[in-house]
């Protein structure tokens, strides 16, 4: 089957009471060279890496116990980044705050959007990676044209109208939208649209990769994953051998694996020692990530991962707002870029991901590869308690996904 899929869809909805009469229609766009693209998206990696965790810190505070966490900081980053196109005031200033962005303009960010965007087009060699934009318009509201200009310009977003008239038709539009971007992975993302939407921003992450060693299919094998203490589960634990990229981090209490796909993705699984999640979720940041991915090295091992398949679903609205977004949903917000003739406010954002891990990282034909090795039998690794696991892309250091396996069986 497949081997790793992870898939975000996050959409913010902007509300109203009072529309204007004409629409504007935009599509796709994109352009520019590599070492700009390079130079101009790194002054994102900071900021949308400060945030991916801070964001991490706080939807870890409030789950219910056990439950999985799953989330793309990317996609988050860049749906807030283009609501703040169109925001001023106190509401941009929220904002930019939030995302960390205290040093730079709008302008910058966009460019630096823009690049980012071009970079991960080309990133396609042996890997699919689909990340893209769109802004759902309710007919009748006029966005101003500068807005929708930017949003296609430096988001490469579409833009479509929906006919709240006909509600039904409209959330069949946007989820088949959705549907088609992520290649069917998030269906019915959209319940229900609020009679007051005026627009809806749509961000998508669409990620498939092969592992660049894949796992051996016939050793999968039943294995227990102890969930906590007193709980443990049975998953399908898949079993690798080979030289991988590991190293324990003895002064932070964690082992960390790099497990490359084909192309410019690497997963990195960090698996604290017993007892030491919490104690790792309190100190884990950029720069642990960094010290750890210039840290491993090869050791030739037996791997053991579960086999597994999760979504998540998040309602962001009080999560932002604790993290310091809170007039963006308050009556008196300030969207003069998007609409100086309309009063309008974020109602709600949402955020869907799916992860699918997998041997072989594709449908793919067998392979037989021949690897010449040590004799003896080699050190294990089990990833058989819970874990954290990044999906980054290197060529823009970008965090694509990342989040907390508690359960692999929970769906």
């Amino acid at each position: 089957m497949r081997g790793i899929f992870a898939n975000c869809v996050l959409a913010a909805l902007l509300l109203s009471g009072a529309w204007a009469d004409h629409h504007q229609h935009y599509h796709n766009h994109g352009s520019e060279h590599s070492h700009e693209d390079q130079m101009s998206c790194h002054k994102l990696s900071h900021p949308n890496a400060e945030f991916a965790f801070a964001l991490y810190k706080n939807l870890n505070a409030k789950p219910e116990a056990g439950k999985n966490i799953f989330y793309s900081p990317l996609g988050i980053s860049t749906a807030l980044s283009m609501l703040s196109t169109g925001a001023g005031g106190d509401t941009h200033s929220q904002l930019f705050s939030t995302l960390g962005y205290g040093t730079l303009n709008q302008s910058q960010v966009n460019e630096a959007f823009q690049h980012l965007f071009h970079m991960l087009d080309h990133s396609q060699e042996n890997q699919k990676l689909d990340v893209g934009n769109a802004v759902a318009v309710r007919t009748g509201f006029n966005p101003l044209e500068n807005f929708l200009k930017e949003i296609k310009h430096y988001y490469s977003g579409d833009i479509f109208n929906v006919d709240l008239a006909k509600p039904a038709e409209a959330i069949a539009e946007i989820n088949a939208y959705i549907s088609n971007k992520t290649h069917d992975r998030i269906k019915d993302m959209v319940k229900d649209l609020d009679q007051d939407m005026v627009m809806m921003l749509i961000n998508y992450v669409y990620f498939k990769g092969q592992w660049e060693e894949p796992f051996i299919e016939f050793m999968t094998h039943k294995a227990d994953f102890h969930v906590d203490d007193t709980t443990k589960v049975q998953v399908d634990m898949m079993t690798g051998k080979g030289y991988y990229n590991i190293y324990h981090d003895a002064d932070n209490h964690t082992t960390i694996i790099m497990l490359p796909y084909k192309g410019t993705t690497s997963m990195m699984i960090v698996r604290p020692d017993e007892g030491n999640m919490k104690e790792v979720e309190g100190y884990i940041s950029m720069e642990h990530l960094r010290h750890w991915r210039n840290s491993v090295s090869k050791h030739y091992i037996l791997l053991y991962l579960p086999k597994f398949s999760i979504s998540a679903d998040a309602s962001l609205g009080d999560t932002l707002k604790e993290m310091g977004i809170t007039k963006a949903f308050e009556d008196n917000a300030d969207f003069s870029g998007i609409s100086d003739e309309t009063k309008i406010k974020v109602s709600k954002v949402s955020h869907k991901t799916s992860l699918s891990v997998t041997e072989m990282g594709t449908e793919a034909a067998a392979v037989t590869i021949i690897q010449v090795v040590p004799v003896s039998a080699p050190p294990s690794v089990r990833i058989n308690r819970p874990f954290l696991v990044f999906i980054m892309e290197r060529s823009a250091r970008s965090i694509l996904f990342m989040g907390k396996i508690n359960n692999p069986t929970l769906m």
